[in-house]
């Protein structure tokens, strides 16, 4: 397996703004049509967003439950994926995974219970945007593109892209793809966004993770373009396909979304944030989910105040 630096490229082709219904302006599962800036996130910045994070947080026994814009008081909803392990699937028919235990931390600071609901991710920051869910939670890089729609919490994890095989592919990264590659991607996700625009390559979207890659491992497309973490999660011994290619992106920070005029939830979560951080819980996390996964020197989760404890 090849580890190397993510190295941007310096223009992408100019995008149209991003609709809040991504299934309206693209195709579902298997949409093999030309990769128009429509189809896909429109055109991530390709900079550093270390600009949105916060210098600090509110304390955090100053947050006024009642004040939070919940829709349902004492409970925050969260619209989340059942299938992208590790970070946010079902395992006995409870939501898990690292982003999802990691806000169950946090709410747990704010005295308040969570609440998880399946969706589409093409659709899951629109429904966070209209209030049908208080939180987003499924590994959401922060573009500029996204937050002219909606609002995010300060960082809590970094982005690592992949690029899936078979084993016998001639495809060992991102520099084998090519306009003969049938690139498969989960609709309206960064890697649509970075196949789409960055590469300028077409698309075979899908709705979910799972079916991204049957359709690698049937053969229906070449190779799949995923977030590493999911693609760690699907690829299984004996499935004959392999991570050829990692690359890190810290460019675009994960984040929980939240609507982009809910600044007291926003600021409570940011606050919970910076205090499972503190308290080493982000820590315990991070190495319970991601055993062997490096930590980028140059990037921190939560605030600029906050200091992660050395282990």
């Amino acid at each position: 397996m090849k580890k190397s630096a993510l190295k941007w490229l310096t223009t992408v082709p100019v995008a149209l703004t991003l609709a809040f219904s991504l299934a309206a302006c693209g195709g579902g599962a298997g949409d093999t049509s030309s990769a128009k800036s429509t189809d896909a996130l429109a055109g991530s910045d390709q900079v550093s967003l270390d600009k949105y994070t916060t210098a600090d947080v509110i304390p955090l026994d100053s947050v006024k439950k009642d004040e939070l814009g919940l829709t349902t008081p004492g409970i925050i909803s969260v619209g989340t994926l059942s299938d992208a392990p590790p970070n946010i699937f079902l395992k006995d028919g409870v939501f898990t995974g690292y982003d999802n235990e990691l806000l169950r931390a946090m709410a747990a600071k704010l005295d308040l219970k969570v609440e998880f609901k399946s969706t589409d991710f093409s659709a899951l920051l629109a429904q966070v945007e209209n209030k049908q869910f208080d939180v987003g939670s499924s590994s959401i890089s922060t573009t500029d593109a996204r937050r002219k729609n909606v609002g995010f919490t300060n960082g809590y994890d970094f982005g690592y892209m992949a690029v899936v095989a078979k084993t016998d592919s001639p495809i060992k990264g991102f520099a084998d793809l090519t306009d003969k590659t049938r690139i498969a991607v989960v609709q309206g996700t960064v890697q649509d966004d970075y196949v789409t625009n960055t590469l300028g390559l077409q698309a075979v979207r899908f709705a979910d993770y799972n079916t991204a890659y049957a359709n690698l491992k049937n053969g229906q497309v070449d190779a799949w373009v995923a977030p590493s973490q999911q693609a760690t999660g699907q690829v299984k011994d004996g499935d004959g396909t392999a991570i050829a290619e990692e690359i890190v992106n810290t460019q675009n920070f994960t984040a929980y979304a939240v609507n982009s005029q809910n600044k007291a939830l926003t600021d409570a979560l940011n606050s919970a944030l910076d205090a499972v951080i503190a308290d080493g819980t982000w820590s315990k996390l991070t190495k319970e989910w991601y055993p062997t996964r490096p930590m980028p020197a140059d990037w921190t989760p939560g605030s600029k105040a906050v200091t992660v404890p050395k282990a």
